[in-house]
């Protein structure tokens, strides 16, 4: 299955949330779904159990952290996730490394790549994020006006689909 192809399969109700402009959300959602078949192959070899259950936690916390923090109100807050879901990546891309023995190169080389992006995305975004603030009303006693329209960064991401 492509990643356009898998695009299509899924539900309405996960699209139309805003989490999902996020390109490294959806990428994350798809190497859940290709993990599922990936650790299913890694079970086969006894040598192998206990690797694809961490990598099967590792994939799942990418999405699940980014997903988390971008329900956070504040930019800190926010980040702090997305560098969960950062480290979970960077977790995952090892466990793949290490599951090459039983995966083919051609899935290996896909996830590590996938992965990667995933990773790239994330570092764009957790600096931006880290100095994000909820808008509020300028205070009266404010002797600079506060630019409170300023655009939130990455939350309309569509630049990498």
């Amino acid at each position: 299955m492509t990643y356009e192809e898998w695009l299509q399969s899924v539900p309405e109700t996960i699209t139309r949330d805003r989490v999902w402009r996020l390109a490294a959300y959806r990428m994350a959602m798809f190497l859940a779904d290709l993990a599922w078949h990936d650790t299913g192959n890694l079970l086969k070899d006894r040598r192998t159990l206990s690797l694809a259950d961490q990598l099967f936690r590792a994939v799942g916390s990418i999405s699940a952290n980014i997903a988390e923090g971008f329900s956070r109100g504040s930019g800190r807050d926010r980040a702090r996730f997305y560098e969960y879901a950062l480290g979970s990546a960077r977790e995952t891309r090892g466990w793949y490394y290490q599951g090459r023995h039983v995966l083919t190169k051609h899935v290996t080389e896909h996830r590590i790549a996938l992965v990667t992006q995933i990773i790239r995305l994330l570092l764009s975004m957790i600096v931006p994020t880290r100095s994000q603030t909820l808008a509020e009303d300028e205070p009266v006693y404010a002797a600079i006006p506060l630019d409170s329209s300023a655009p939130i960064p990455f939350a309309d991401d569509t630049r990498n689909t």
